[in-house]
Formats: C-alpha cells, structure tokens, sequence
C-alpha cells in the first residue's frame, strides 16, 4: 500500500512501524487506530474530542479518533514542521514550531498561509513550542540560545499574537516541555536543574512567571515531558532509562501517571518508543483518554 505522506521524515529502522495509539488513563483498553511504516509523531486531542492532529514528514495531519479520514492540513510554503505544536483551547488555530527557521507560526485549524508569530533575533535562537495558556492568549516554549559550547534551552513565554519574548529561566543546564495547567496558575517542565549525571532530566512545575519552583519527580530515570489533563487532575509523562541523554528515539519507554502535585505515580503502559511518542499534550477534552506514538519492531 503506497503511503499517504508526501514528504519524507526521518527513517524508522528495518521492520519498524509507527502506531498512533489511543488508551486510557489507568492503562486499560489499548487502541491502536493507525499504523504506517513512515515516521508519525505529537499527537494533539482536539478539543471537540473528534479527531487527532500530528505530523509528519515536516507537515501536519490530521485523522479521526477511530483511525478514519486521514487528511492533510496545508500549510502553505512551511513545510519542515517538526513535532512541537499544540492547539488553541477553542480548537480554531494550530501552533507550530518550523524546523527549518526556527521560528513560530499560527494557522487555522483547517490549514492555509501561517502567521509568523516570533522575533528575529541577532545571535541564535531556536524556537521549540510546548503550551498554550488556558486563555490563549500566551505561548510557552523553550528557546536553544546560541551554538557550541555556549549552547543553551532556557524557556520562555510570547503573546500568541506575536510580542516580546519574555525569560523565564536563564541557566545553563537543558529544560523543555513547558506547559500550561489548565487554571493557568503553573507551568509544568522537564528539566537537569537537579540532575546526578548529563542528561537526567526530572519532572517539575513552576509559576507563570518563572518562579515558586517545585520538583514532581526523583527517581533515577529520566523523566520528560510532563502533560497535565484538561480537569487537571492527572499527568502523563515519559520516562526513559537510566543513563538516557535528551529524548532520543528507539528505547524501551514507560508513559507513567501522577497527582499534579507529583504524587501516585505509576507505570501506565510500556512499549518502544521515544522521540515522538508523546512530546506535546495528548489528552482527550474529557481526560479520561490520551493518545500516543508506539515504533514496536516486528520479527
């Protein structure tokens, strides 16, 4: 069967397939309702809960949550999308990161010629968007600042209009994945700020303004991308093993759960994943679901 993307992403490895998965969340009812043998990745739950939003091969795409009508939403000349977007809470507008200029664009939920919504600026700075305000009226992202060895992801906010980038954090160890709580009253992150060796990231929360910072978990595996439900009752994260540097593809994950005060956690479902099994927030507007990203490799 010829596939259905028209661009290409990065390779999986031989035998290796994309499932687009939807669960729910105590672990029960496992359903995979797409599979392809090209990279997919992010899915977004649109908030009408019909349909999910995720792309490949630099665009974006969007099918329906019982795996049907699988189609294309175009976005103009911005073709190199990569897996950091996120949808506005009234589901009209789709927020995406462009790889290629590193920059920030709005278009509608139905496609069309994206807005460029953030700064040019005189050193490198790379745009990575995680959030968006319960308001929507702020985007939450980190930023990579600079090359080399001055190389450095610190987070920041910016109107979702477009305006000044606002700092929220200014160190030199790695942070990602900020994300709005559905209150707005925090700021859920992955970061090194406490970690025992290169690459061990944990799960923390903050204040909008940078502030008040509080650490989720503490444990010796490598946390990421912590995601809060729309009744902000339960998060989701993934958790790599021990050793594990960013969030590279092609590993023996776990999706676990925990209070959105970093208690309770618990192994949801395991499977072989990584980069693109869950990098932005894929909850069902009624929490009880998320989707996911499995690769599972077949004999």
């Amino acid at each position: 069967m010829p596939s259905p993307f028209t661009r290409k992403g990065r390779e999986l490895l031989p035998r290796q397939r994309a499932e687009l998965t939807i669960i729910n969340a105590d672990g029960s009812g496992r359903d995979v309702i797409f599979e392809t043998d090209e990279v997919i990745e992010a899915p977004n739950w649109t908030p009408d809960g019909a349909a999910l939003i995720f792309n490949a091969g630099g665009e974006i795409w969007r099918i329906n949550i019982d795996g049907s009508g699988l189609e294309k939403i175009p976005t103009g000349n911005i073709v190199d999308l990569n897996n950091d977007h996120v949808l506005s809470p009234d589901g009209k507008t789709i927020y995406l990161s462009n790889q290629k200029d590193g920059a920030l664009y709005s278009v509608g939920i139905k496609g069309g010629t994206p807005k460029l919504i953030s700064n040019k600026h005189e050193t490198p700075f790379h745009y990575y968007l995680h959030g968006v305000s319960p308001d929507n009226t702020t985007l939450s992202y980190v930023a990579v600042e600079g090359t080399g060895a001055g190389r450095r992801i610190n987070m920041f906010t910016i109107p979702t209009t477009g305006g000044p980038d606002k700092r929220l954090s200014d160190v030199s160890y790695p942070n990602d994945g900020p994300e709005y709580s559905p209150d707005g009253k925090w700021i859920y992150f992955n970061s090194e700020r406490d970690g025992k060796r290169p690459g061990h990231a944990q799960c923390y929360r903050m204040h909008p303004d940078g502030h008040q910072i509080q650490q989720l978990t503490t444990d010796e595996r490598v946390n990421w991308f912590p995601h809060i439900s729309p009744d902000g009752s339960i998060i989701v994260y993934i958790s790599y093993p021990s050793g594990t540097e960013g969030h590279p593809p092609n590993h023996d994950v776990q999706l676990k759960s925990m209070t959105p005060d970093g208690q309770n956690h618990r192994e949801v479902v395991s499977f072989f994943g990584g980069q693109g099994t869950i990098n932005v927030n894929s909850w069902a507007p009624d929490s009880k679901r998320f989707a996911y990203v499995a690769y599972p490799i077949f004999n």
